[in-house]
Parts: structure tokens; sequence; C-alpha cells
């Protein structure tokens, strides 16, 4: 683990030396969660300077673009977003992230290609790489039993996003066993045994310790339960309890 921690950190500064280099801002592919947190936690250190973007607001999957000391043009991300829609939506059967997902794995696409699949009116909308965007647009024509279509559009014009429901819960602490209880409507002692037994997991990477302290956007994933942004304290009860505020994805 550790090992493949080193090399992530080696492929950042990479590309933050070579923007340096040459002016330029470099991208990396899709991160996952636990990417761009090893990213956040060697930047400062490293003296990386970078920002974030998946293509819509709350994107879990994002693209890391390192940004050179000076920067003299103007930039966009290498990201766009394709409509898949049922080409016959009365003989439609139901589409899953999983469907679509399975689709472009027989395409032969490479997962650190492929953003977010946010599904919405049957319709799933898929951020991607532009380098592969044509040719997913292309090929794709079926999911599962579903003949379907595609359309390619720039991400600023889809007002898409994954819907999240809004939660506020009062708590003795921070501590994870405490949230994890609030996010599950479990009992702590529960909730323990859920941490430690591994279906637990923060910024991508897995968690087994019931005292970590959740911070404010910490994304949290419960096996079994759902997933779920910690948006930190907002309060405190006359009792001196913790108010919470988080945000579930539905």
């Amino acid at each position: 683990m550790m090992q493949d921690e080193q090399l992530i950190k080696k492929r950042f500064l990479d590309l933050f030396q070579q923007a340096q280099r040459k002016g330029i801002v470099c991208f990396s592919d899709f991160l996952t969660l636990n990417e761009q947190n090893i990213l956040n936690s060697c930047a400062g250190s490293l003296g990386i300077t970078y920002e974030l973007s998946g293509g819509c607001f709350y994107a879990e999957r994002q693209i890391a673009a390192f940004l050179p000391d000076a920067l003299y043009y103007e930039w966009s991300y290498p990201i766009k977003c394709i409509e898949i829609a049922p080409a016959y939506p009365k003989f439609a059967d139901t589409i899953s992230h999983r469907d679509v997902l399975g689709a472009l794995m027989n395409l032969g696409i490479a997962r650190e290609k492929l953003g977010d699949i946010l599904i919405k009116d049957n319709k799933a909308y898929l951020f991607v790489k532009r380098e592969i965007a044509d040719y997913i647009a292309e090929e794709l024509q079926q999911v599962c039993h579903t003949i379907v279509h595609c359309v390619l559009e720039e991400p600023s014009a889809m007002a898409v996003g994954p819907e999240l429901k809004e939660f506020e819960k009062i708590v003795a602490s921070n501590r994870l066993d405490s949230v994890i209880a609030a996010m599950s409507g479990k009992s702590r002692s529960q909730s323990v045994v859920l941490i430690q037994s591994g279906k637990i997991f923060i910024n991508g990477a897995e968690c087994l310790h019931n005292t970590y302290l959740c911070k404010q956007n910490d994304v949290i994933s419960i096996r079994g339960t759902g997933k779920f942004i910690f948006d930190g304290e907002i309060g405190t009860t006359k009792k001196s309890k913790m108010k919470i505020r988080f945000r579930q994805y539905v």
C-alpha cells in the first residue's frame, strides 16, 4: 500500500514538474477519492499547485490540473459529457450505473479515462476525457439489452449533478463511530462493528479507526447503507452536544 502511494505521489510530482518546464497546464486522468486525498496531503510538502474538477458539482472522480508558476493563456479541463439515452424509450430496460460501466468496459475503455456516471430519467450522463469522447459516442450502441444513442456536450451545458438529501443530527462528537451511527441509524456499538469489519471508507480509503475525527467535506461510504458528504458542525445543544449536517447521495 505504501509503495502504491509513493508511485502515485511520484506521478503527481512528474506532472507538476512537466507543467513548470513547459509553462503549460498538465492534466491527470480521473482520480479516485483516495488519489485525490493523497494529492491533497502531499501537495504542500512537494510545492505542487493544482486544481480539481470532475465536470459537475460534487463529482466523485476528478481530474487534477497542475499549474505552472507563470501561465499566459486561458485553459479548460479536457472533459466532455456524453448523454446516453434509449433509442426507443417505450421498449427500453431501466439503465443503471453498473450496466453503463459494463458496456464501456466491453469497449476496452480504461477506468481512469472515465469520470462520474449519473443516472436521471432513465438517461445516463457520462463525464469522460476529451481524447476518447468521440470514440465512445460512435461505438457505444447498446447498454445491456437497450439500444442507445449518444450526444456529446460540453459539461457547462449540462445541468446535471448527483442528487443529495440533507440531514441534521445531534451527536456526542465528530468521532467516526458517532457520525456513522447518525448516518446509518445504528447504535454506537453497531457502528464500531461496521468500522472494524472494514465496511467504512473515507475519501475512498478504508478506515478501521473508530476514533478518527471526521472533517468537513469528508466523503464517507458505508457498505450496505450508502455514501455521504460530511458538512461538519453547525452548532451545539444546551447540553453541549454537537449538531452536525451531512448529505446523502440518493
